[in-house]
């Protein structure tokens, strides 16, 4: 998926980054991970080893996957919509903008990497444990929008809340093909939005 505004030079990163990780995740299902060399996945990505270290440090990173352009991006259009957007709904607009799109169209890529990762718990921790500076750009941007203070409890609580709900629906989707994921994240944000839609009055001194 095209990133609007985004250079050719860009987008030839952004695929190659991507390749990188289709290689790791399918070499590691055939393979084992352990079983697995940088050397390896360079190849079949055909890409040499020192472009591969241009992209990752190691091929747990490649694994996981987590990219360190989603949270400025996500943050940047929470900011962007209209004044009379909530700061809920840019949020939840936000990550199915981001994020459900990619999904839907990697489907059985995500969940080869979600196979190999179930089988390295130490890896699934490490993953589940990426997004914590993306949700702190989020929650710094929901903060600006809903001119709150960005140690106020609104903000933080919302982009968690959200993490999760996403996550439970992800792990729904995984198990049914019938269903969208675009749908299965907006049912989500749905059941836990009513107690959050609508940003608290701010006391001094309180959260």
């Amino acid at each position: 998926m095209n990133q609007p505004g985004e250079s050719l030079r860009d987008r030839k990163k952004r695929r190659t980054r991507a390749a990188l990780e289709r290689a790791t995740v399918r070499l590691a299902a055939v393979k084992g991970y352990d079983h697995v060399t940088v050397e390896e996945i360079a190849a079949e990505a055909d890409v040499s080893v020192r472009t591969f270290f241009n992209y990752f440090a190691s091929k747990d990173e490649a694994l996981i996957g987590a990219d360190p352009e989603v949270g400025p991006r996500m943050a940047e259009r929470v900011l962007a919509f209209p004044d009379t957007v909530t700061p809920f709904e840019a949020y939840r607009c936000s990550v199915l903008a981001e994020i459900t799109e990619e999904l839907d169209s990697a489907r059985e890529l995500w969940l080869l990497r979600k196979e190999v990762l179930m089988q390295r718990p130490d890896l699934l921790v490490r993953a589940f444990a990426s997004g914590a500076e993306s949700e702190q750009l989020l929650a710094s941007a929901v903060a600006r929008r809903a001119e709150l203070p960005e140690d106020h409890l609104y903000p933080r609580l919302l982009v968690s809340a959200g993490s999760v709900a996403f996550r439970c629906a992800v792990t729904r989707w995984a198990l049914d093909d019938s269903l969208a994921l675009g749908d299965l994240v907006t049912e989500a944000f749905d059941l836990f939005g009513a107690g959050l839609a609508h940003v608290p009055h701010h006391r001094e001194g309180g959260s």
